[in-house]
């Protein structure tokens, strides 16, 4: 968010949007969230030796958050991929940054913060099946519920909340760029969103 204030005005619109906030979940509570969704995936990915993917820069936090839980062998790598490079309705997949790994013959864990419409999560599914991954899920923070989605009914492999179809940030999730760093899940007013 570029905006056109000192830095000062910037920290007191910041704190007021944060103030103004509904706190949806804990720090607790998302944590909490965590831990369920990494005893799982450490049922599920015992054995198979998996590249974790970090969507950036939303999954930052949370991929952080949960891969000190994980208590296999993996590798860590990230992407970073937009569908609207400066527009307001997505296009194709363009690539800021592309995995090191190679994906060909590998199990891969995709890492994000949350799935809203899904259709940059699908995207950057599709290209990394194309890449010749072995097998390929995903683990999300939140899932909002809405009939939006890219797909009916589709879903994350591994959900940590189920969340009402409302603007949030924190754990990740940005408001107009900031915010990332609240801990815990907030929403915007619905006379602000």
């Amino acid at each position: 968010m570029e905006l056109n204030v000192n830095d000062t005005e910037v920290v007191d619109i910041i704190n007021n949007v944060f103030k103004s906030a509904d706190c949806l979940y804990t720090q607790q509570e998302v944590e909490q969230a965590i831990n369920q969704m990494a005893y799982q995936i450490n049922q599920d990915f015992v054995d198979r030796n998996p590249i974790v993917l970090s969507i950036m820069n939303g999954g930052l936090v949370f991929a952080g958050q949960l891969l000190t839980k994980l208590t296999f062998p993996l590798n860590i790598d990230y992407c970073h991929a937009t569908r609207y490079r400066g527009e307001t309705s997505g296009g194709e997949l363009h690539w800021k940054a592309l995995p090191q790994y190679e994906l060909r013959d590998r199990h891969v864990l995709v890492v994000d913060d949350i799935l809203d419409e899904g259709h940059t999560l699908m995207a950057i599914l599709n290209a990394i099946t194309a890449q010749g991954a072995k097998s390929v899920k995903t683990a999300v923070l939140l899932d909002k519920r809405h009939e939006r989605k890219a797909k009916p009914d589709y879903r994350a492999d591994y959900v940590g909340i189920e969340i009402p179809d409302r603007y949030v940030f924190g754990y990740g999730m940005d408001y107009k760029e900031y915010l990332r760093n609240a801990p815990g899940i907030y929403a915007l007013p619905d006379s602000q969103a």
